[in-house]
């Protein structure tokens, strides 16, 4: 892949298994476009971790961050996962071009509709972040699932930003209720909850991101729902065990 060398400067735990990295883009001109993914890989694996040294994960942050890229993951005991949260802060990764066409529409006139589950969260809070600081205006719509209340990252900056942004509607969901002071919405998102939030908008575009079987549930009730396959985007991430919590069509692994 086409390199650039990057360093691991923070990580922080940010919901249940779930973790953000942070990398100092070391004064190269790294230009993405909110939504997009790329490739890390171990600048110097360790023996024995050569065949397992390449994942690939969406940018979570806004591009405005200059000189910064911060990916989040559900955390597994995978090999690359399992040196990545033991790196040491400093170290060194290669990093490829940004690519991918989960981005948001250039048409304001029809509001983007996003359907997000679990670690399919981060290039939505990417984009939303994007759109908020370039005063997009664009009506924007987050439902957002998660199996319990503590699996849902970056919550608190969502719900923040529906001050910042008065065009930003955020619908969180949760299909097991477990806290009691939880606030919004429960259960699975379905036509009911859809047509609560969304009746009388102008040919919205929709986004799915999240595990294999959320973006084809999601992606058949919209069609069930006649939205065409134009009107719909999908972002796919590696599934999960149950232990763990709830999708782009090229079929990228991001596990």
């Amino acid at each position: 892949m086409a390199d650039y060398q990057m360093t691991l400067v923070d990580r922080q735990r940010i919901a249940r298994g779930t973790m953000t990295f942070w990398f100092d883009t070391n004064g190269s001109d790294y230009d993405f476009r909110a939504g997009q993914h790329a490739d890390f890989a171990f600048l110097h694996p360790s023996v024995g971790d050569e065949s397992d040294n390449l994942r690939t994960f969406s940018l979570a942050n806004s591009p405005h961050e200059k000189g910064l890229v911060m990916i989040a993951m559900r955390m597994r005991e995978t090999g690359f996962k399992t040196a990545l949260i033991s790196a040491a802060l400093g170290t060194k990764f290669r990093v490829s071009r940004p690519r991918g066409s989960f981005i948001l529409h250039k048409d304001f006139a029809r509001p983007a509709v996003f359907l997000a589950g679990g670690i399919g969260i981060t290039p939505v809070r990417s984009i939303l972040d994007w759109a908020a600081q370039e005063r997009m205006p664009h009506k924007l719509y987050l439902f957002y699932s998660n199996r319990e209340a503590v699996d849902a990252a970056f919550l608190e900056e969502l719900e923040a930003l529906t001050m910042q942004n008065p065009r930003f509607t955020l619908i969180p969901t949760i299909t097991r209720l477990t806290y009691s002071a939880w606030r919004h919405e429960t259960g699975r998102v379905d036509r009911e909850m859809l047509s609560r939030y969304l009746t009388g908008l102008n040919r919205p575009i929709f986004y799915i991101a999240g595990p294999s079987g959320m973006v084809t549930a999601m992606t058949n009730l919209l069609c069930s729902l006649d939205v065409s396959d134009d009107d719909i985007r999908t972002e796919e991430f590696g599934d999960y065990t149950a232990t763990e919590n709830p999708v782009q069509t090229n079929q990228i692994s991001k596990s």
